[in-house]
C-alpha cells in the first residue's frame, strides 16, 4: 500500500519532468536554427564587408559614419552565438557530469557574454536608439537588469559550492538570455495567429500587442521559473498535473512560432 502511495506521488513530478525536457529539446533546437541564421546572416557578411546586409533584419544594425555603434552592434550579435550555442550545453546533466573542465569553462565563457552582451544591448537600446520606440528600450533594460542579477547569483553560488542553488539561478539565467530568442518567437506566432500584424505597428514597431510580448518574453518566463522550482517540491498532485498541461500547450505555441520564424524569417535570411 504505502508503495502504490509513494508511485502514485512521484508520477506527476516524473510526468512534469518529461513535459519540461520536451520543451527544452523543442526550445534548444529554435535556437541552434537562430544560432545558424545568426552566422549566415551577420557574420558571413561582416567577413565579406557587406555591412549595409545587416539592415535587412535589424533597421539600426549598420549605420554609417557610426563606427563606435557599429562595433558594438557586431559585438552584441557575435556575443549572441555564443550564448545562443553555449547556454543551453551548461544545462544538459550529462555534458556536466561527463565534461565538468568544459562545464566550467564553458560557464566562464557565457558569464562573461552575459555581462557583456546586457552592457551593448543597453547601449544600443538608449544611445542608438533601437527600433521600438521608449517601451522597447525600457523592456530591454529590464531584461537587462534581470541578466545581471542572474549572471552574479549564479556566479556567487558556483563559488560558494551551493550547486543546487547555483543551477536554479543558472535556468534563470538561461531563460534571461533568451528573452530576444523569444520574442522573436511569440511575435512570429502573434503574426501567424493574426496572419498579419495586428495591434502594432509594422513601420514604428510600436503598440499594446509588441508590449504583451514583451512581458511574455523578458519578465514571465523568469518569473515561471520559480513556479516550477516551487511545482517539484510541492506535494500537490493537482498542481504538477496543471503545470504539466500548460507547459504542453506553451510547447506547441514555442514550436509553431519557431516553424514560422524559420521559414518566414531565418533561413530566407541565410
Amino acid at each position: 500500500m504505502s508503495s502504490s502511495i509513494i508511485l502514485s506521488k512521484e508520477k506527476p513530478l516524473k510526468i512534469l519532468k518529461t513535459f519540461v525536457n520536451i520543451w527544452f529539446i523543442v526550445v534548444i533546437t529554435g535556437q541552434f536554427i537562430f544560432a545558424l541564421y545568426i552566422l549566415g546572416l551577420y557574420a558571413i557578411s561582416g567577413l565579406a564587408g557587406d555591412f549595409e546586409r545587416w539592415n535587412e533584419a535589424s533597421g539600426h544594425g549598420y549605420v554609417e559614419n557610426d563606427f563606435l555603434g557599429n562595433i558594438i552592434f557586431g559585438v552584441h550579435i557575435a556575443l549572441a552565438a555564443i550564448i545562443t550555442i553555449g547556454g543551453p550545453l551548461q544545462l544538459i546533466k550529462k555534458v556536466r557530469a561527463k565534461f565538468p573542465k568544459f562545464h566550467r569553462i564553458n560557464g566562464r565563457i557565457y558569464i562573461s557574454a552575459a555581462f557583456l552582451i546586457s552592457i551593448a544591448g543597453l547601449y544600443l537600446a538608449w544611445i542608438r536608439s533601437s527600433v521600438g520606440g521608449l517601451m522597447g528600450s525600457i523592456f530591454i533594460t529590464i531584461n537587462g537588469v534581470f541578466i545581471f542579477i542572474c549572471a552574479f547569483n549564479t556566479i556567487k553560488y558556483a563559488i560558494s559550492r551551493k550547486l543546487k542553488i547555483h543551477r536554479k539561478w543558472a535556468i534563470r539565467l538561461f531563460l534571461a538570455m533568451s528573452g530576444v530568442w523569444f520574442f522573436r518567437v511569440f511575435l512570429m506566432l502573434w503574426l501567424t495567429i493574426n496572419q498579419g500584424p495586428v495591434g502594432f505597428d509594422m513601420e514604428s514597431f510600436q503598440g499594446p500587442a509588441l508590449n504583451m510580448l514583451y512581458v511574455f518574453s523578458y519578465i514571465l518566463p523568469v518569473l515561471f521559473a520559480n513556479f516550477y522550482f516551487r511545482a517539484k517540491k510541492s506535494k500537490s498532485v493537482k498542481g504538477k498535473f496543471m503545470l504539466s498541461i500548460f507547459i504542453v500547450l506553451l510547447t506547441g505555441c514555442i514550436a509553431i512560432g519557431t516553424f514560422s520564424a524559420t521559414m518566414g524569417m531565418w533561413l530566407p535570411r541565410i
